[in-house]
């Protein structure tokens, strides 16, 4: 049985009391592992380019009909592709056409999931290339055409990045449009509707968006009176613009 101070750890032999050949294979076995290592080849970290994806069917098949997990599954896989063993890529260096295919596949596994559209416009859409920007604000108008009632908030984040990050205005009207003429569901806020508005106002189409605005007012079908007060200030100010435009030309 061990007794309490049995054991003295100021009793351990020195070093020069272990025997000379048991410290010349220690030293032959640390200078054989340095040898090892120097061997070894450098591992060079490599890009891994993303292939194409299977059909739908084919991971339904794979996972017994889990479509929604297998969805949750890639969308983590996506979005963590850029970190690869050994590298970290930045989104210029990403095939967005491949990119695009599997947001494609995801949403077709999961067709009322939020995260493609996300994905799209607030992740790979950030990207400081204005040609990838554009790339996936358009994925996102397509993707909004096939369904607007719920995917329109990307398409009112993709009208802001076309006016104020890309610059074009009339890339922002066509989204708008889009927004104004497709997404006319309750559940849509009117500031997404009016966008159309503001738009062809910065364009300078003055009497286009009093048209507009009018028609709205007209039409007896906006009831919300937050929605009333906007259409009625903005109407307000188009016509003072439009005022001062004609005394400007006389």
């Amino acid at each position: 049985m061990f007794r309490s101070g049995a054991f003295n750890w100021n009793q351990e032999r020195p070093v020069r009391d272990v025997p000379v050949l048991v410290l010349a294979a220690l030293a032959c076995a640390f200078a054989l592992q340095l040898f090892w290592h120097g061997q070894r080849p450098t591992l060079n970290a490599e890009v891994e380019p993303l292939s194409s994806p299977l059909a739908a069917n084919a991971y339904r098949l794979a996972t017994l009909g889990e479509s929604l997990a297998t969805a949750k599954i890639l969308n983590l896989w996506l979005q963590a592709y850029d970190n690869q063993p050994g590298i970290s890529l930045s989104f210029k260096q990403l095939d967005y056409a491949r990119i695009a295919q599997w947001l494609d596949l995801i949403l077709e596994l999961d067709p009322k999931g939020r995260y493609p559209l996300l994905a799209a416009a607030r992740i790979y859409g950030s990207v400081n290339d204005a040609v990838r920007k554009r790339y996936m604000m358009d994925y996102v108008y397509r993707k909004f055409l096939e369904n607007p009632g719920q995917r329109w908030p990307w398409l009112a984040y993709a009208v802001i990045v076309a006016k104020h990050e890309l610059k074009d205005l009339p890339l922002a009207l066509k989204y708008a449009s889009a927004l104004s003429d497709q997404a006319t569901g309750k559940n849509v806020p009117y500031w997404a509707r009016d966008m159309k508005i503001i738009v062809l106002e910065d364009l300078g189409e003055v009497e286009a968006a009093k048209i507009l605005v009018g028609g709205l007012l007209e039409s007896g079908e906006i009831t919300d009176p937050s929605e009333l007060k906007f259409l009625e200030e903005r109407i307000h100010r188009l016509e003072t613009r439009s005022s001062s435009s004609r005394q400007g030309v006389e």
